[in-house]
């Protein structure tokens, strides 16, 4: 009964969630659009031609806004395990961006154009136990930060969910050798008590 009761809350506080509702009457596919939003109002991430990666993106909200920015000269290729409607402007794979044949795929797809931002929102199953869950969601991390490092641009920028606790600073400390500037922001958007932070590393060094 506890367990209805928690979930009854969850959905009631979703459902009044002004972000929610924002993203509902601008046709965003979740509130998680107004992260990625501020971050780009606030760090110029995006502009009209880029060519983004976003990982992990279903439901598709961040590739729904990364494509408004970017406009018909740019392109978006939006990567998930899980199906994605179509979405306007955006290549969609599906697929485990860790196996070497998706990887083959987005090549392909991107071709000879140049990737100038990699995303990624992607976060796991919360279970609620930080000793489970911390690991877990460093591991997406390095995920990003991998597949960021073999198809970004000199010059290129990644943006990527992290949790702060066990890892947090070595990979911070990788970022900044391989990147000319490292910060951490944390969205308006992001609900408070959430841990999550968003992690922008620009000006990327190809060794």
């Amino acid at each position: 009964m506890a367990r209805g009761g928690s979930s009854r809350r969850w959905l009631d506080e979703h459902e009044r969630d002004p972000w929610v509702q924002r993203a509902r009457s601008e046709g965003y596919r979740g509130r998680a659009a107004y992260k990625l939003t501020e971050l780009d109002e606030r760090e110029q991430l995006l502009a009209p031609g880029m060519t983004v990666v976003d990982l992990g993106a279903a439901p598709g909200a961040w590739s729904q806004y990364a494509a408004r920015q970017v406009g018909d000269s740019g392109l978006v290729v939006a990567l998930d395990i899980l199906p994605m409607d179509p979405i306007p402007g955006v290549r969609i794979l599906e697929g485990d961006f860790t196996e070497e044949a998706t990887l083959q795929a987005l090549l392909e797809v991107v071709g000879d154009r140049p990737v100038d931002l990699v995303l990624s929102d992607m976060a796991p199953n919360m279970s609620g136990v930080k000793a489970v869950d911390q690991p877990r969601s460093m591991e997406l991390v390095e995920l990003a930060e991998d597949l960021a490092g073999r198809v970004l641009r000199p010059g290129g920028s990644l943006v990527t969910k992290a949790f702060q606790g066990e890892g947090f600073d070595p990979f911070m400390a990788r970022l900044k050798a391989g990147y000319q500037r490292v910060k951490t922001r944390k969205p308006e958007a992001s609900r408070a008590r959430s841990p999550e932070v968003y992690v922008l590393a620009r000006d990327f060094r190809v060794v």
